[in-house]
């Protein structure tokens, strides 16, 4: 009785892992139809132009003459100057929160950050176009004559373009980086920083051995960030200007890949046109599936490290 009662459980156990095992695999087939599809409706795009899709500025669709590398640039261009600003703020929020924040402020402080990563896109957007691209625009104007010839800082007074794009970005990207690296900073075992205090180290050198030992998973968090900055819509097609252009400004108005399709989808009137904008989603597809899973790859191993240390044998286990 006893041993069909244990089989009868170990095949309801057999079950009911292969009915979730089948959900899990919907994901990956899921990501695999999405890739397939783009690439299938790209082929058009891929067959004519090749590799000089990707490295061509012409991008003029009266004509039939498509090059992504505009969009390319204003991608990585907006989200590298968004994790530049974003960094040091999300990770100067993850280590208040987690080593030096006082007790009766953390849950506040934890709930707003979770509220900012609530916020929608075109919300954020409608806050840049009112207050963001003036702020910017007077920041032009008020900018020395002398600096305004150096290519980073000309352009035409605006206020729409790539700096605005950027600071709208990193806000955006403060509550993911902040909360991921704050989950990192927790997963430090105890024991690293009881070890800094028993050499003499003060709290703030403590509190850098933990940043030291958490780095790879920051690294990670960062990444996770960037990952967001990349697919970025809405916010960003609104502020950054959507002039297909490549140029070292902060100043001038811009465009990005997720900007281009949001904008001229709907217009593609030919194949090639449609193939050729379904073509830069497969490339932005790609891009994001490898920065985030790279990101989540390295928060995976920072736990796995964490979690090798705490189970460690104490020294007279170990000797025994």
């Amino acid at each position: 009785m006893l041993k069909s009662r244990i089989l009868h459980r170990a095949q309801t156990m057999d079950g009911f892992r292969l009915g979730t095992g089948v959900f899990a695999f919907f994901l990956v087939l899921i990501v695999a139809t999405l890739g397939w599809e783009l690439w299938r409706q790209s082929l058009l795009s891929l067959q004519k132009f090749g590799f000089g899709f990707w490295v061509t500025e012409t991008w003029d669709p009266v004509a039939g003459r498509f090059g992504a590398l505009p969009f390319i640039w204003g991608t990585l261009y907006s989200s590298i100057l968004a994790l530049l600003l974003a960094t040091p703020v999300a990770i100067g929020i993850a280590v208040f929160i987690s080593e030096l924040c006082p007790a009766r402020l953390k849950q506040p402080l934890i709930f707003l950050t979770e509220l900012l990563a609530a916020i929608p896109s075109i919300v954020y957007g409608l806050w840049g176009i009112f207050v963001l691209v003036p702020a910017v625009r007077a920041l032009q104007v008020a900018t020395p004559s002398a600096l305004r010839q150096l290519p980073l800082f000309s352009g035409p007074p605006l206020g729409v373009g790539m700096l605005s794009a950027g600071v709208i970005l990193a806000i955006m990207i403060v509550p993911f980086t902040s909360s991921v690296a704050r989950e990192v900073l927790k997963s430090v075992p105890a024991a690293q920083r009881e070890a800094a205090y028993a050499l003499g180290a003060t709290r703030l050198e403590a509190i850098r051995a933990a940043l030291f030992y958490a780095r790879t998973g920051i690294v990670g968090a960062v990444m996770l960030g960037f990952g967001r900055a990349l697919g970025e819509t809405m916010a960003v097609t609104m502020v950054i200007g959507n002039s297909p252009q490549v140029s070292w400004s902060l100043f001038a108005p811009q465009y990005t890949m997720a900007a281009v399709l949001a904008n001229e989808f709907t217009e593609a009137a030919n194949p090639l046109y449609l193939n050729a904008l379904i073509e830069i989603g497969l490339f932005l597809f790609i891009i994001t599936l490898a920065v985030n899973s790279l990101s989540r790859l390295l928060i995976w191993r920072m736990g796995r490290i964490g979690k090798e240390v705490v189970t460690l044998p104490a020294p007279a286990e170990a000797a025994a």
